[in-house]
């Protein structure tokens, strides 16, 4: 499917700040759509030709009227003989009404060439496309609707919509079925829809609006108030009784002058009250991680005490590794502990991992460095755990074996992503694997839990083998456990 960029760049000659008082027309016109019930569609001159054929680049359909364009009409190219309001619209830059077929049908239709300025300059043209109203007389709401649309078809002919600071559309923007209040350029009210005046009600409003202020009633008009001194749009969310409102006050210009403004109500107390509910789930699961870590050290605190009594070697250096592998484990949760989420940078984890191998290894008689390159991307915490653990027992099993009999030595963890696979090497320029050594056979308990978490619980594959100048550890994870941040 050609972007809406793309078509541009080759089908017309817009660009630069043009392009972009385009872009923001697209990006928030469909307030506009639903006030005038019509589809809209936005076309621009091909280029070198001169307004004798336009292609559409853009178009949006009403959600309070039935749409005349059930397919897609971006691209269609149409030229004055389809369509000769097009090309006088271009010539003579005026709004221009009539009956005309639909782009790509015979079926008739009522169509509203709007000419779309910056700058002064004609740049695009916009067209309401509507089926007659064959007689039937309009209601209140309708007309008010209407009206509307006509002073922002007047504002884009003039080149002052989209204003110049405008936000795209979000999820929660409110949208004129929710509910549209329409003021004058004193600030009054109106006309106010139903569904308006069903939230005020909720907010504990009752009071008749017609002709009041609405600080007279006890809404919030500071938006409105806003928007009338800086002739730009301003969002703002109110909160009453319980009640969350958003309100979106769209101030009408005519020559530069504020002369109303239309505010767009949505009731979003459902959704703060599930944002609400995810925060506090989030909260407690930082606060459950703080706490794991917390045991987690307390735990390693008393193994280490236990192995200050000791005088057995052998029961010192096993309490020593399970304390690290514990302290392992700890550096994990901490890293939950302080982001919202069950994912965690595994490149952040790594650092502190090292840090742990390095103090337990200082000493005069050996000087070793450790280096990380690379990035792992976010992993699950489920995946990070065990593979916090695999990378402290690699860590500490080239200190004990790799490193006899010297003095200084370089340990490397490189992380990388490769094809649907997270890759870790841990290299060290130590005396490399004793002849006939082999992974499967080795008895360790270092390498047995390395083992079995990497192949059994992570599904992934371990290689370990000489290089030369020392030995390489290979660890190959599938992508189907890991989670990437795209």
């Amino acid at each position: 499917m050609t972007t809406f960029a793309g078509l541009v760049k080759a089908r017309t000659s817009l660009h630069g700040d043009a392009l972009e008082h385009v872009r923001r027309l697209v990006a928030t016109w469909r307030p506009l759509a639903d006030l005038s019930f019509s589809d809209l569609l936005l076309l621009a001159p091909l280029a070198d030709e001169e307004g004798h054929r336009f292609v559409v680049l853009a178009q949006t359909r009403p959600t309070t009227g039935q749409t005349i364009y059930p397919a897609d009409m971006v691209s269609s190219v149409v030229d004055e003989v389809e369509r000769p309001m097009l090309t006088r619209v271009w010539r003579l830059g005026e709004i221009v009404e009539g009956d005309t077929p639909a782009v790509g049908s015979k079926e008739r239709v009522r169509v509203q060439v709007i000419p779309v300025r910056h700058d002064g300059q004609l740049v695009a043209l916009l067209t309401r496309e509507f089926l007659p109203n064959l007689g039937r007389r309009s209601g209140e709401l309708e007309r008010t609707y209407l009206d509307a649309f006509q002073r922002f078809g007047r504002m884009i002919a003039e080149g002052s919509f989209p204003f110049l600071q405008d936000e795209d559309e979000l999820e929660t923007s409110p949208r004129v079925g929710d509910g549209a209040v329409v003021v004058d350029a004193d600030g009054r009210v109106r006309f106010a829809s139903p569904n308006a005046v069903s939230s005020m009600h909720r907010m504990g409003i009752h009071a008749a609006m017609q002709d009041m202020r609405l600080r007279e009633i006890g809404f919030d008009e500071s938006a409105i108030n806003e928007a009338f001194e800086t002739k730009l749009p301003v969002v703002q969310e109110i909160e009453r009784n319980e009640v969350v409102v958003v309100q979106r006050a769209i101030p009408l210009l005519e020559a530069g002058v504020t002369t109303g403004a239309i505010v767009l109500l949505r009731d979003v107390t459902d959704v703060r009250r599930r944002d609400r509910m995810l925060m506090s789930k989030d909260a407690t699961i930082r606060e459950i991680h703080h706490r794991v870590k917390n045991n987690l050290q307390t735990i390693a605190s008393l193994l280490r005490l236990q192995q200050r009594r000791l005088t057995s070697k052998e029961a010192k250096d096993a309490l020593g590794e399970s304390e690290r592998r514990i302290r392992s484990i700890a550096i994990v949760h901490e890293t939950l502990s302080r982001d919202a989420g069950d994912v965690v940078d595994f490149t952040e984890i790594v650092r502190p991992l090292v840090r742990v191998v390095e103090e337990s290894v200082s000493s005069q008689d050996l000087s070793l460095r450790f280096t990380v390159g690379g990035d792992a991307g976010e992993l699950l915490g489920e995946v990070a755990t065990p593979l916090a653990v695999v990378l402290n027992e690699l860590m500490q099993n080239a200190v004990d074996h790799a490193f006899v009999g010297r003095t200084a030595g370089v340990v490397h963890i490189e992380l990388s992503r490769r094809d649907a696979h997270l890759e870790i090497d841990v290299e060290d320029d130590g005396v490399g694997l004793p002849e006939a050594w082999t992974l499967d056979g080795s008895t360790g308990l270092g390498l047995s839990i390395v083992k079995a978490l990497v192949t059994g619980e992570l599904g992934g594959s371990i290689e370990m083998r000489a290089t030369g100048h020392g030995t390489r550890v290979h660890l190959r994870v599938p992508v189907s456990v890991v989670r990437v941040e795209v």
